[in-house]
């Protein structure tokens, strides 16, 4: 019995060594299977930390786009409001100006009631420019002008050698602008039969848009 007691206990000896070695390995492989496993959540976050973060700055930039366009659309709006309302008015201006134009100024010396009628509609129409002026809308040059697609509109065309062709020799109807947006073209008589126009000016026929 003891002999065999002793061998036993040999044996246990011998083995503990052996449970340590394999105890101290499962313990170095679970260490590293935890590593990996954290490395792994990690990478894992990171993506989506990433991904939050474009789609942050996409959402980001989005919103500065609609608050870019939506001030610009306001802009817009608040600066051609009056666009419509003006156009209605030029009739006024235009009437104004056919008035003054009807009575001969000869009458207007001899008669006083006709002097005082003109310098009423003179008054009037001074005005009327003024509101015009608050508002941004100007008279568009014509008359001596090269003619322009973007802002006059050719009715007539009459030979006169002596000016450069295309030259604006009347004006029929006045055009306007409205800030840096034409309100309505020029109506006008151009010259033809002259020297070519040297001018570096929009091509004859070719219309760009100043409405948008």
């Amino acid at each position: 019995m003891n002999k065999d007691t002793n061998s036993q206990e040999e044996a246990e000896i011998l083995e503990a060594p052996e449970q340590e070695e394999k105890t101290e390995e499962t313990a170095k492989e679970e260490k590293e299977d935890i590593m990996l496993e954290a490395a792994e959540k990690i990478r894992t976050l990171e993506a989506e930390v990433a991904k939050l973060k474009d789609k942050y700055v996409r959402a980001h930039a989005e919103m500065e786009n609609v608050r870019r366009r939506a001030q610009a659309e306001i802009k817009k709006k608040t600066t051609y409001a009056v666009s419509e309302f003006a156009k209605e008015l030029l009739s006024v201006a235009d009437n104004l100006a056919r008035a003054l134009q009807s009575v001969p100024k000869e009458n207007s010396e001899e008669n006083k009631l006709i002097k005082d009628m003109i310098v009423g509609i003179e008054m009037t129409e001074k005005e009327l420019n003024n509101v015009f002026e608050r508002h941004g809308i100007k008279l568009i040059e014509a008359v001596d002008k090269i003619y322009n697609p973007n802002f006059h509109q050719v009715i007539q065309e009459l030979e006169d050698p002596s000016k450069i062709n295309g030259t604006i020799i009347h004006e029929v109807q006045a055009g306007y602008m409205i800030k840096d947006r034409l309100l309505r073209e020029s109506m006008v008589v151009v010259s033809k039969g002259g020297a070519k126009n040297e001018e570096k000016e929009t091509p004859l026929g070719k219309k760009i848009d100043t409405t948008a």
